[in-house]
């Protein structure tokens, strides 16, 4: 059994399930040795029974399952297939695991048949973040690639070491290492899990390893600690019991609870349920917020991460799951908020290998894009619970690991860096806006980041509500795309400044319907422009004509490719060929404004004066009209003449 598949007998099988009574009933050995995750045997029992008769559904996915856990991904993955073929047994959580199978063989074809055939089944921000990070990953990143200094902690041990919490000047961690000789923990073959504690040296190692005596006593598992020095408290998980001893619900399951303990003070139970287990505690100090992992129905595949609002520590709502950019059909364990950002781990299916740590930017409105650490910190192994503080000129922090080397099943390392790990990146995000008049957001817009060279680095297309999101590596230059059939296309340049400026902000998009500027008048489309006069026998353009030609400006910069034609009208008073130069001096003097406006030279084909040609209405030579009737007689248009083209 490799290591990657050790830590999750020891860390999953402790903490996120060794927690059934044996003395349970199961229909068969293999499920018997299943659920008490001794993989295989469960193996080599289901293999047995499959070769007299014929396996349940269930106890397929069962062997499936213990194929992973045994690392023989070969048959995981060939029996996943089977299973996927069939059933719809499988759930998010089994794809994760499925395609974890591929990726381990050489057939990488088949790995992106699978995600194709079950992408539909995960949230688009997933798949969002595995092109984001397969890039990541794929590019190396070497110019923002920091220079760490990992060392194995010499306080490890041949048992299971891993949780670091930071308790001022100590280092708390949880160890397999057996406490008392009467009660060994079969499953994980060392002791139940309890918390130790430590002296932080100045090179980072530690010193004076002694059991942490500041808790309740108990004989079963107490682990991932986590202190708040606001709350001059510990929380950690243990085992729920009952007067000391192992406490079950009607299905034999031993869950874990979160606990609260007061250094020097009192003790409180602060999450539990007989048949719910809560994993890995971390409290806010600045938010009050206690973070948690669960597995709880609305999860998005394995175990989740959580929250619920306390007051000093006092839970005061329901469990809120921090979403699909956080979440995945994988694992999520090990929350730790380290200067506005969240580091925490996962299983999911396009990390380096087993458990990777990640790093995402907290938003007013979210969570970033979780970023994969990389190597050194990340390997092909178990990396989890990465902590770190200010440290003198730089920064210290601990994380654990099963990668190879170590002196215990996984053990914690410390390290030493100038910057805070993960690569920085630029987050545009708001609403695609109509400015046009109509309605006031845009969905299906597409929209993509380009580097200075085209090429393209992210895209995405604002959701039903116009809003957008894209998170790319730091660039120092970039130009923002966004377009829609019948819509303005916006295209803008940012530069270091600008970029810098949008950080932890909202960036809208504005673009104009098509629809929505022009008209259908006299059998042809114009520029929707509101009725404007020129004085009497007048070519100069007063402020309300500059005001709605300036809508005309507006139109050619929202849609470059139009082509236009000036069209001016007059009544029938006053002599005919006055009429017609009067009518094309104002044309004239309208195009050489809008050209003067910005508007290009050769956008404008035609300025025209039909003088009183084009009468709307009886009111011709000789007959008597009323000065309105006349009005409507004066007018210019501005014409798209390739309106029934401009969208091919």
């Amino acid at each position: 059994m490799s290591q990657v598949k050790n830590i999750q007998l020891t860390l999953w099988a402790c903490l996120l399930g060794m927690v059934f009574g044996f003395a349970q009933k199961r229909n068969s050995p293999g499920d018997v040795f299943f659920f008490q995750y001794e993989y295989q045997k469960a193996v080599d029992a289901y293999e047995k029974q499959l070769s007299k008769g014929v396996l349940t559904k269930k106890q397929f996915l069962n062997l499936a399952d213990a194929y992973f856990e045994v690392d023989n991904f070969e048959k995981a993955s060939k029996t996943y297939m089977e299973i996927f073929g069939k059933d719809s047994l499988m759930d998010a959580h089994h794809y994760n695991k499925m395609l974890r199978s591929l990726s381990q063989n050489p057939n990488t074809e088949g790995t992106t048949e699978f995600l194709a055939k079950v992408s539909s089944s995960f949230p688009k921000e997933l798949m969002e973040n595995m092109e984001f990070n397969k890039q990541l990953l794929k590019n190396g990143s070497q110019e923002n690639q920091l220079e760490y200094d990992i060392f194995n902690l010499n306080g490890n041990s041949p048992q299971t070491d891993f949780a670091p919490s930071f308790y001022d000047s100590k280092l708390l961690f949880s160890s397999g290492r057996q406490v008392n000789k009467k009660l060994r923990y079969e499953p994980g073959n060392e002791g139940y899990f309890h918390i130790y504690e430590s002296n932080i040296q100045p090179t980072g190692l530690v010193a004076s390893v002694q059991l942490f005596k500041s808790l309740k006593d108990t004989d079963y598992h107490e682990a991932t600690p986590f202190y708040s020095s606001k709350l001059n408290s510990v929380f950690y998980v243990l085992s729920n019991t009952e007067n000391g001893e192992l406490a079950f619900d009607s299905n034999g399951k031993n869950a874990l609870a979160i606990a609260k303990q007061v250094i020097g003070g009192s003790y409180q139970l602060l999450l539990k349920d007989l048949s719910t287990s809560f994993y890995y505690p971390f409290y806010d100090d600045a938010s009050g917020k206690l973070y948690f992992l669960a597995d709880f129905e609305d999860s998005y595949g394995g175990t989740d991460i959580y929250y619920v609002y306390t007051n000093n520590g006092q839970v005061m709502s329901a469990p809120i799951n921090l979403g699909p950019r956080i979440n995945s059909p994988g694992n999520e364990v090990a929350p730790y908020i380290f200067e506005n950002s969240l580091y925490f781990a996962s299983d999911v299916f396009y990390g380096l290998g087993g458990m990777d740590i990640y790093k995402s930017n907290i938003e007013d409105d979210g969570f970033g894009t979780p970023i994969n650490l990389g190597e050194p910190i990340n390997t092909e192994f178990d990396d989890f619970g990465m902590i770190i503080r200010n440290d003198g000129d730089g920064l210290l922090g601990y994380f654990a690991s099963n990668r190879k080397g170590g002196k215990g099943k996984d053990d914690i390392y410390g390290f030493k860096v100038d910057e805070k790990p993960g690569l920085k990146t630029i987050t545009f995000k708001g609403t695609v806006v109509n400015q046009s008049g109509s309605s006031k957001t845009v969905p299906n817009v597409e929209i993509g980041l380009w580097d200075m060279n085209g090429t393209v680095l992210a895209k995405t297309t604002s959701d039903e509500n116009g809003e957008y999101r894209l998170e790319i590596p730091y660039e120092s230059e970039l130009v923002l795309d966004a377009s829609k059939e019948r819509y303005s296309r916006y295209i803008k340049k940012f530069v270091q400044d600008e970029l810098d400026a949008l950080q932890n902000t909202t960036f809208d998009i504005p673009v104009s319907l098509y629809d929505d500027l022009v008209e259908e008048r006299e059998g042809q489309k114009v520029v929707k422009l509101d009725d404007f006069y020129f004085n009497t026998g007048s070519t100069q353009l007063n402020d309300g004509i500059k005001q709605e030609l300036a809508k005309v400006v507006d139109f050619v910069k929202a849609f470059p490719d139009a082509q236009l034609r000036i069209e001016t009208y007059t009544d029938s008073r006053g002599g005919s060929s006055t009429n017609f130069k009067l009518t094309q001096a104002r044309s004239d003097a309208i195009k050489k404004y809008l050209v003067e406006s910005g508007v290009p030279a050769t956008t404008i084909l035609y300025s025209i004066g039909y003088g009183e040609d084009k009468i709307l209405n009886n009111c011709t030579n000789g007959v008597f009209c009323l000065e309105t009737l006349h009005k409507k007689n004066q007018r210019s248009l501005v014409v798209v003449l390739n309106d029934n083209v401009l969208f091919d």
